[in-house]
């Protein structure tokens, strides 16, 4: 074996394919690495060493089936708030732990898959907390400066991954507790749509938002779990071009930290270097949605998983003093504030989607700033509500996220970023994830792992059209949002080849040109083509009327794509402005 092992999914898999490592190797450096990460509060409890070797040796007997075991020989740790059977859930306190006889169902497929279960990692109690400070077990230490918080709750989950301890994670995710604890340990964050993942054998914190999230190293690792846990759908891919939404300088909150609002704003450079057009948002409905999950009727669902465990407790129980007093506040909250809390929410979430129109993703802080231990013993309710602050809305509004690596401070502490999508697309957030890993190369985690092969990035194949247009559906212009509702996206930019009559038909608004085909005389004119998905291209037919149509378009660069043309009887009285080279220059003659 080497003197360095890379644990990431699509390293071990190669090697265990190429026959130089076997499963046996894997734990026995697993174990390793623990014995030398001594008393890191990590762990809450562990598989037994003769136990994770026995099934080392039961998957090496079963080499032959690597093919269909997808996670074959791949070690990993689970939230323990989530059941795995034989061992004790204690979701961080020690009087409500009771034995597991099944595991979630999310572990168990897992497992099926192959993959090693090697223990159950600390969090903030019950799961209520975005620090990671919150247990009577420790505090996990954050391997970049163990002065700093882990973040949380799914601190020792991701503290596991970024230490190089085993090759993924299981947390869960009700306000940021599986993107927090990614950024502070510079690992990717996976936050699925609520319902995606299934939920049984967890836990809750508010059941009714609570999601099961995965940490990895690569995204290319964290799609290779989704395709075990869960049936992806199919959404629209990112393009070369994008659109996506940020926190503009009116609503950015750093909470002092200048260092995190340099590195955001560098962020957003970078994801224009990519193709990317920033739109600042609106962020009043996001963050007021936020706000309304601590300082609003939901606490009283938190009330409802463990509340009456609480109030039975002695002191012998172990529950944390802060979680006792934000659960317990919960009971102050009426069935009338529990209504008009859903339709304040209804009303922000309608404000925040329609912020988001026309954007593939928000790109937001992952936190604002990050925590000494120190300061959340001064603070330990405020400052954890500030990390909520770009986080808390999410799984309001039903949306997927995801953490990524962005950048470090001059200290050394880990900066993230965390884009967020509609539902259900994770595969896309994904892929798009694996090209920012290989535009912003950083280190994995605190580890010497490197980024897994380009061929092994997600790919999302998506079944698009192209179109090109040449009037009031180009960029800017009144039809394009007919273009945008409909999933379109900008693909480039040209000129029609020299054999077109372009034409400003009568009526509107909007007014409309047309393009006509012609033998001899013709001129290039200015267009732009996008595509659409192929189910929505009926749709947009619709909304076309006569006398355009769809047909054959050629380009300058002597490709051709489908495009509106206009009937030839349409142009006789029309205005010619085809010298003019295109609608834009046109529209300039009228102002």
């Amino acid at each position: 074996m080497t003197a360095f092992l890379d644990l990431g999914v699509h390293a071990l898999h190669r090697a265990y394919r190429a026959g130089t490592l076997d499963v046996r190797q894997t734990i026995d450096e697993v174990l390793k690495r623990i014995g030398l990460a001594g008393d890191d509060k990590v762990w809450i409890s562990r598989a037994s060493d003769a136990d994770l070797r026995a099934q080392a040796a039961a998957l090496d007997a079963r080499r032959n089936e690597i093919d269909r075991l997808p996670l074959y020989g791949v070690p990993f740790a689970v939230k323990d708030n989530l059941d795995v059977a034989g061992l004790v859930t204690t979701a961080a306190c020690p009087g409500f732990a009771y034995e597991a006889k099944s595991s979630a169902e999310v572990v168990q497929r897992l497992i099926d898959a192959g993959a090693i279960m090697v223990g159950k990692t600390n969090l903030d109690q019950f799961a209520t907390g975005l620090v990671g400070v919150r247990s009577p077990y420790g505090v996990p230490r954050n391997p970049f400066d163990a002065s700093y918080v882990p973040g949380g709750s799914s601190s020792g989950s991701a503290v596991a991954v970024s230490s190089g301890l085993v090759s993924f994670s299981l947390g869960t995710d009700t306000a940021g507790s599986g993107r927090v604890p990614a950024g502070f340990n510079n690992i990717v964050g996976l936050k699925p749509t609520p319902g995606l993942l299934s939920n049984e054998g967890m836990v809750p914190a508010c059941r009714s938002l609570d999601c099961t999230s995965v940490f990895t190293l690569s995204c290319a690792d964290a799609d290779a779990i989704l395709a075990v846990v869960a049936t992806p759908h199919a959404t629209p891919s990112i393009g070369r071009t994008f659109r996506f939404g940020i926190v503009g300088a009116k609503d950015a909150e750093f909470f002092g930290d200048t260092a995190y609002a340099t590195l955001y704003a560098q962020s957003i450079e970078r994801l224009k270097g990519l193709g990317g057009t920033p739109v600042e948002i609106d962020y009043a409905p996001f963050r007021d949605a936020a706000q309304l999950l601590y300082n609003g009727p939901w606490v009283a669902e938190r009330t409802a998983a463990v509340g009456a465990f609480m109030e039975g407790a002695d002191d012998t129980a172990g529950v944390w003093p802060t979680t006792r007093q934000i659960v317990l506040s919960g009971l102050e909250y009426s069935a009338v504030d529990a209504f008009e809390g859903q339709y304040r929410l209804a009303e922000l979430k309608a404000r925040a989607f329609a912020e988001m129109k026309g954007l593939d993703f928000l790109a937001v802080p992952t936190a604002g700033t990050i925590y000494r231990l120190a300061d959340l013993e001064r603070e330990p309710v405020l400052y954890n509500s500030h990390l909520g602050h770009y986080t808390n809305f999410v799984n309001f509004f039903g949306l997927s996220a995801l953490a990524v690596p962005a950048s470090f401070r001059p200290d050394g502490m880990p900066f993230g970023i965390t884009l967020i999508g509609r539902a259900n697309a994770e595969r896309v957030l994904l892929a798009f994830g694996a090209r920012w890993q290989r535009a912003v190369p950083l280190p994995l985690g605190k580890t010497m792992s490197r980024l897994p092969q380009p061929e092994c990035d997600p790919v999302v194949v998506e079944d698009r059209i192209s179109v090109a247009v040449v009037g009031a559906h180009m960029s800017g212009l009144p039809l394009n949002g007919q273009l945008v509702e409909l999933g379109g996206r900008l693909e480039s930019t040209g000129k029609t080849a020299p054999a077109y009559r372009f034409y400003a038909l009568p009526g509107g608004p909007p007014h409309r040109p047309g393009i006509v085909r012609v033998a001899e005389g013709g001129g290039a004119i200015e267009l732009e083509v996008w595509s659409l998905p192929a189910e929505k291209i009926g749709a947009l037919l619709r909304q076309i009327p006569a006398p355009l149509g769809l047909g054959s378009v050629s380009l300058a660069n002597g490709a051709s794509v489908p495009g509106f043309l206009c009937e030839a009887h349409a142009a006789e009285g029309a205005k010619d402005i085809t010298a003019l080279g295109g609608w834009r220059a046109y529209l300039k003659t009228l102002s």
